[in-house]
């Protein structure tokens, strides 16, 4: 099954929650491609086979979601020691299907008053597993209409909610120490391609900052977010260097992805 069949299959069966829910991850950096302001590229999007979905309100919310993906042909399977378990939803084969996670913001220590990790929570029927810094992925989201005029093949038009290009790029800065080393590079490309869907109104991205974004983050996390932007873009380095190999269907040298980065990130989120 084609990726975005499989996604249209997926955006039907969530129809009843789209109003509750973001869709995260490479999804969303595909989804930027169809809003408005987005300026078309000629080159092709990273493509991936699993779609992140953040939960955007807390429980409970009627129905149940579970329920819907398995009538759809998704396949629940369990995994990790946590309780809930952690839950992936398979469309599929495992080693070839499409598959969905979803997530939820991890607050505080991340520890449950028993002293417990707090990593997965139960919601509308499925398992979500709790992340630091999904909340930022939440603020002020940006909704696209996907329909067969986008080569989305879903039964009707459906809006959906997609992280705002500022919030999307924060979280990836943040997290970017976190995340295993075969997903820096990528990661990195993203951030990359976010600037230059977008790199005709850079001003309408620093006012999304500033208005929007900033005010919603500790003093603390904010200067994280110029700290690391401004290390990791300050010389070419080895996962930069990974990142530019990525693309099969343009030439992207390493210094053009440093430089392009610096720039853009230094016009979305310098000072004043």
């Amino acid at each position: 099954m084609d990726d975005r069949d499989a996604f249209a299959r997926l955006i039907d069966t969530l129809r009843p929650w789209l109003a509750y829910l973001v869709v995260v991850g490479g999804w969303a950096h595909q989804l930027h491609r169809v809003h408005p302001r987005a300026r078309q590229p000629s080159h092709q999007a990273l493509r991936t086979r699993d779609a992140d979905v953040a939960l955007s309100a807390a429980p409970p919310i009627a129905g149940d979601i579970a329920a819907a993906l398995e009538a759809a042909g998704f396949k629940e399977h369990l995994r990790g020691e946590y309780t809930p378990p952690l839950a992936q939803y398979q469309l599929g084969g495992v080693d070839a299907g499409f598959y969905v996670e979803f997530l939820a913001d991890l607050r505080g220590d991340g520890l449950t008053r028993a002293g417990e990790r707090d990593a997965t929570v139960a919601w509308a029927g499925v398992t979500a597993q709790r992340l630091r810094y999904v909340k930022l992925l939440l603020v002020n989201p940006w909704s696209v209409r996907l329909d067969e005029t986008v080569r989305f093949p879903l039964a009707r038009p459906a809006d959906v909610l997609i992280p705002n290009p500022v919030s999307f790029i924060a979280q990836k800065l943040l997290i970017h120490a976190r995340r295993l080393p075969d997903k820096q590079p990528q990661d990195v490309l993203y951030i990359h391609d976010t600037l230059e869907l977008f790199a005709h109104d850079l001003e309408g991205l620093k006012k999304e900052w500033l208005e929007r974004v900033r005010p919603t983050l500790t003093p603390r996390t904010a200067k994280q977010v110029d700290r690391i932007r401004r290390e990791l873009f300050s010389s070419v380095t080895d996962v930069i260097r990974r990142a530019s190999r990525l693309p099969g269907d343009r030439e992207l040298g390493p210094e053009r992805v440093r430089g392009a980065c610096e720039y853009g990130l230094d016009e979305v989120f310098g000072t004043e």
